[in-house]
């Protein structure tokens, strides 16, 4: 068994991390705008107001895409972009640069999926609280209702929120990404309340304005966990651990269970819900309802994964990591076999259709001599990764991979100094030069993974 017929080989990006172009025909200002304009946030105070100039260089940008033979790109819309405030006004020229994109994806036969939310916060609307203002659920439900009445008669397939888990525990709770604040755990908890709402309301949303039927998800994130051996014990041990919350609240939000069962099972995990008593906002039937609103597929951006086995005390532990570990050049583990058993297991909780939505590593990628660029680490970790998805694809319900990313793009609090793309940019020249892996991925694509 292999990758299905229709398996959609695709390529991620986002708005503010490719577009540039952050004064330009009436976007307004998101929570990133203002973050990266103060000294010290940002790696060598980079900022995402050029980027890619992807916003004036699309055009380039979908050819490549069409020539690698991508199926499926998924995308970002800068919520800011279309709606200045957040709400209210509607900003025709940023509707026209998606909608031109759409365009061209479609006549290059590759289908676009949208992500609504990833990360741009409209100041206003931060200004105004943010995600702790429970106004937010209309706004983002306006916003969502917007999209699904200008791009639902062409496009079928829709992310609501990417890496809740991120924007509020990297944005609120340890102060690392945009705005960079360290809030109280109560009130990130609220918050993460009103975004889960929002995710509901956005479904609400794209569902009664979609101008046909719509294929609707979400896309959390999280460490996966592997087994140390495949016994029964260590299955299980990896499974529970890969479900359990924190205890410790200063860490809440990097898990799958308070993120997912919500939107899947209508209800919070007990355990959180004991674990994070003294902190939690009301939480009534009423939002629960509206959380679980039904979705279509489940998103997972997967990069890396936890060893794990049953302890002699019957619970789960991890496996220590031997020293010179492989890693990528941000840091990050190398575990191929994250990419087996992470899909595998939320496949057995959820029984949603899988999508992995973001995938890849960071490698410190330079132009040779020869004018190439030559990432033999980043086509091995492919490789390796990869096998284990197609083990996955014979056991699961799997439709789509989505390599992170595309191009070389602002890596958010480490700027440019992080290189994730299958295209190098020469961000002086903007150039776009094909990595070793992006030929790699194209002849993958073209014989759908069969030499894995």
């Amino acid at each position: 068994m292999g990758f299905s017929k229709d398996f959609v080989w695709g390529a991620a990006t986002s708005a503010y991390q490719i577009e540039g172009a952050v004064n330009e025909d009436g976007k307004g200002k998101h929570v990133w705008d203002i973050y990266t304009k103060q000294p010290g946030h940002v790696y060598d105070n980079h900022t995402g107001e050029v980027a890619c100039d992807h916003y004036h260089r699309f055009r380039e940008d979908v050819a490549i895409m069409k020539e690698m033979g991508l199926k499926g790109y998924r995308f970002s819309i800068d919520w800011s972009r279309v709606m200045p405030d957040g709400f209210g006004k509607v900003n025709e020229a940023g509707i026209a640069f998606y909608s031109n994109l759409i365009d061209a994806l479609l006549e290059s036969g590759i289908v676009p999926y949208i992500t609504l939310y990833h990360w741009e916060l409209p100041y206003e609307v931060y200004k105004r609280g943010g995600w702790m203002n429970p106004e937010i659920v209309e706004w983002f439900g306006a916003y969502a209702k917007l999209i699904a009445e200008r791009f639902s008669d062409r496009v079928t397939h829709f992310f609501t929120l990417n890496e809740p888990q991120c924007f509020v525990g990297l944005g609120f709770l340890s102060g690392e990404h945009a705005p960079g604040l360290k809030a109280p755990i109560q009130d990130t908890l609220e918050m993460a309340h009103n975004a889960m709402k929002a995710h509901g309301r956005a479904v609400q949303m794209l569902r009664q304005y979609g101008k046909q039927p719509l294929t609707i998800g979400y896309a959390p994130t999280g460490s996966m966990c592997y087994p140390e051996t495949e016994t029964p014990e260590n299955i299980e041990a990896a499974r529970q651990l890969l479900f359990s919350l924190p205890e410790d609240a200063g860490y809440w939000t990097w898990n799958v269970t308070w993120w997912s069962d919500p939107v899947l099972f209508g209800r919070y995990p007990e355990e959180g819900l004991k674990y994070y008593e003294p902190y939690l906002p009301k939480i009534t039937e009423e939002d629960m309802k509206l959380i679980s609103e039904p979705i279509d597929m489940y998103g997972q951006n997967i990069y890396n994964g936890r060893c794990v086995r049953m302890g002699k005390d019957g619970k789960p532990e991890e496996v220590r990591r031997y020293e010179g570990f492989p890693r990528t050049a941000i840091g990050w583990p190398v575990t191929p076999e994250c990419l087996y058993w992470g899909p595998k297991f939320l496949y057995e909780r959820y029984k949603k259709p899988i999508y992995i939505t973001e995938n890849g590593l960071s490698c410190h990628d330079t132009v040779s001599l020869d004018g190439k660029v030559h990432d033999p680490n980043r086509i091995d970790f492919l490789a390796r990764y990869l096998k284990e998805l197609k083990r996955a694809a014979g056991e699961i319900e799997l439709h789509g991979y989505f390599q992170w990313s595309l191009m070389d793009n602002f890596e958010w609090a480490k700027g440019y100094f992080e290189r994730f793309g299958l295209v190098y940019v020469d961000y002086r020249t903007q150039e776009r030069i094909w990595k070793d892996s992006a030929y790699w991925y194209q002849n993958l694509i073209r014989t759908n993974g069969e030499e894995l």
